[in-house]
């Protein structure tokens, strides 16, 4: 802690710089974000002369670009005997580029406020970049290298390498990671959908700068390449920066496709013993992809049965009028290959018996009736009203416009999604219920020293 010394400090350029852009982000979300989200968002789709296809969103009102974009293909495509390569290579790339060792770059971004990160999915890999306009050139060209001239370096690598071995170490101690990865597993069996993203402290081990090399170029092609921008820059310069950013990548990618993936049938019960005063729950079976022409119904019926937090039917049949656990929940979780319906809770050793039993018979009885006319009205009212604060700073706006273009919703998704919630009736929640929901055919796994709760093996 610093001394509390009377002397007078004056910040770094750097410093400085770093401090503008944390108060134009602030400034953004505090004073900005309502006034644009009365306003429909105009999106240009930008074709550059080097064929880098992009969504932009002009917004001169603060001196701020934000860019999201991503590759299709991600962890999935890690080799079985490098599980966590993709993992290994969002950590590296801004970790020294072209000339710039480590260091070096990292003071560059820093120098410039730019903020650059990378993250690997299952399904696609992911970049972000924010920068002020002033200092669009140097973020660019910082990217640029990035993607292109990463060094991998020794020492960074290594260093990379052993964070996510140790974070793999803590895990395995952490129920709730033991719980859905062990999940994961038995529903997916031998497919690359089963394996741990963050991969194994083998495959980690085994992995070389060669290896993160090799899988930059099956990974990084202009065909696979999905961008949005939000911000201070026009079309024009917009397309200019593209260009010099992404025109080296090769036109095509040779990269294997991910084969569709079958969800492994319930029911099966899994108990994994740790020596906890709680049982942490994960339980699910196959759902429905992005692309289902049920997809909203099931979104508007999951918000009712788990997804709406304390206003959900598990949250009061579980936690409010029998006090089995804090927090229960469900979910959707499409994939490219394979969609699930998921959810979870934990609670007391004693009593992780009864609390599956009350998970189960709410899904019974969502199957059997759907939802209530006021449960559905209000249930719709919250997701078209909230819908607006998932645009309330460039940074949401750029995120939301890049999953509308990866799941190939259409530029117009933007202005049909709520007509969608409010076209969804009782009948249609109902029916993909009663297809959805199967209480008797549920994957569970339970972590911790569960009473009440048998296992049962996969059948053959």
């Amino acid at each position: 802690m610093m001394s509390p010394v009377s002397r007078l400090s004056f910040p770094s350029a750097a410093t400085s710089a770093g401090c503008l852009i944390a108060f134009v982000f602030a400034f953004q979300l505090a004073f900005l974000g309502v006034a644009r989200t009365a306003h429909a968002i105009e999106i240009q789709e930008i074709n550059t002369a080097e064929g880098i296809k992009a969504w932009l969103v002009e917004d001169h009102t603060i001196p701020l670009v934000a860019m999201r974009f991503a590759f299709r293909g991600g962890t999935a495509l890690d080799p079985e005997d490098r599980s966590g390569l993709a993992t290994i290579l969002s950590g590296t790339l801004d970790e020294g580029a072209g000339d710039l060792e480590s260091q070096s770059f990292q003071k560059a971004l820093k120098n410039d406020a730019v903020r650059m990160s990378f993250d690997a999915g299952r399904d696609n890999f992911y970049g972000r970049l924010q920068t002020l306009t002033e200092n669009k050139d140097a973020a660019f060209e910082l990217l640029r290298l990035a993607i292109n001239e990463p060094r991998f370096d020794a020492e960074p690598v290594n260093r990379i390498k052993a964070q996510i071995a140790e974070s793999l170490k803590r895990q395995e101690n952490d129920p709730e990671t033991v719980a859905i990865r062990t999940w994961m597993r038995i529903a997916f069996k031998n497919h690359p959908y089963a394996r741990n993203t963050d991969g194994t402290l083998e495959g980690i081990a085994a992995i070389s700068p060669d290896d993160l090399r090799a899988l930059k170029t099956r990974l990084f092609s202009k065909q696979n390449l999905v961008i949005s921008v939000v911000g201070d820059i026009d079309a024009q310069t917009l397309s200019q920066l593209l260009d010099e950013t992404f025109a080296g990548l090769p036109e095509t990618s040779d990269a294997k496709v991910v084969p569709q993936a079958d969800v492994t049938a319930g029911p099966i019960r899994t108990i994994v013993e740790m020596n906890i005063p709680q049982s942490v729950i994960q339980f699910g079976h196959v759902g429905i992809k992005r692309n289902d022409p049920d997809f909203i119904p099931a979104y508007v019926m999951n918000h009712v049965l788990g997804g709406g937090g304390l206003t959900s039917r598990l949250t009061e049949e579980v936690r409010e009028k029998r006090g089995l656990s804090y927090s229960v929940y469900s979910y959707l979780s499409p994939f490219n290959q394979a969609g699930l319906f998921l959810g979870g809770a934990a609670t007391q050793n004693e009593r992780a018996g009864e609390a599956l039993k009350i998970i189960e018979a709410e899904l019974q009885r969502m199957a059997d009736d759907g939802p209530t006319a006021d449960e559905l009205e209000a249930t719709k009212t919250y997701l078209t009203g909230s819908y607006a604060l998932r645009f309330d700073t460039s940074t949401k706006i750029a995120g939301q416009l890049l999953g509308i273009q990866i799941e190939d919703l259409g530029m117009d998704y933007i202005d049909r999604r709520n007509s969608l919630i409010e076209a969804v009736s009782q009948a249609d929640v109902k029916r993909i219920a009663q297809r959805l929901l199967k209480p008797g055919s549920l994957i569970v796994t339970v972590v911790g020293q569960p009473k009440g709760i048998d296992p049962i093996e996969a059948s053959q």
